[in-house]
């Protein structure tokens, strides 16, 4: 495999990375919001480890070519940022003083296993992996094809944890030692969270509207 496709992938996966999106908003939240960033961050890496091992088993790209799995996926992401967002929305109105945080901070499972959700959830996250990542592998090249889409994918993930650790860790430091700029961007999260999960089912209605 050559090491120009590891590193064109790598910047393509960096531009969309940076990209605001669910990742985003859960980040900023769990940080701002909750202290925990650590967790959150390695439940979204794990998302998409999950999503690697699907498509390189040959599962993603049964998905995709599925109409009924792809609007299964949809719902149950938009669903799940919706549930999320409201969560944040509920939560964003107090900042909770440290006793609390210490005692937030010990659950690390349930930040993990949201962060999961939010990336794995994620209908567009698999596209990109279809779509994209398939771009930069060689099926005349000295590996085989899945070992290929496995170090890609692994890039993206390290990608990921090399942005989103830094992004939640700047939330936690300096928005959460300022109570009203992290509860309104906590909110701004929330109502993020909220408006992508209507963007995934009015994009996939509009799909759906017009290949039937």
């Amino acid at each position: 495999m050559e090491i120009t496709a590891v590193v064109g992938f790598a910047a393509i996966a960096f531009t969309l990375i940076v990209v605001p999106g669910p990742d985003w908003a859960y980040v900023l939240a769990a940080g701002a919001r909750d202290h925990v960033v650590v967790p959150a961050v390695a439940g979204v890496m794990a998302g998409y480890a999950l999503v690697t091992v699907l498509v390189v088993v040959g599962v993603g790209p049964l998905v995709a070519t599925v109409p009924l799995a792809m609007t299964a996926l949809t719902l149950a992401g938009a669903g799940y940022l919706t549930y999320l967002g409201v969560r944040v929305l509920r939560g964003s109105g107090r900042i909770e003083p440290a006793a609390a945080t210490i005692v937030s901070a010990s659950s690390p499972g349930r930040y993990f296993a949201r962060g999961i959700g939010v990336s794995a959830l994620n209908p567009k996250g698999i596209l990109i992996f279809l779509s994209i990542l398939p771009q930069f592998t060689q099926s005349a090249g000295g590996w085989p094809l899945p070992a290929q889409f496995a170090v890609l994918g692994g890039v993206f993930i390290l990608i990921t944890a090399l942005f989103y650790l830094p992004l939640g860790w700047a939330a936690d430091r300096v928005l959460g030692a300022r109570p009203r700029v992290a509860r309104i961007t906590t909110k701004i999260a929330g109502i993020g969270m909220i408006l992508v999960g209507a963007a995934l089912l009015v994009e996939r209605a509009v799909q759906t509207a017009t290949y039937g």
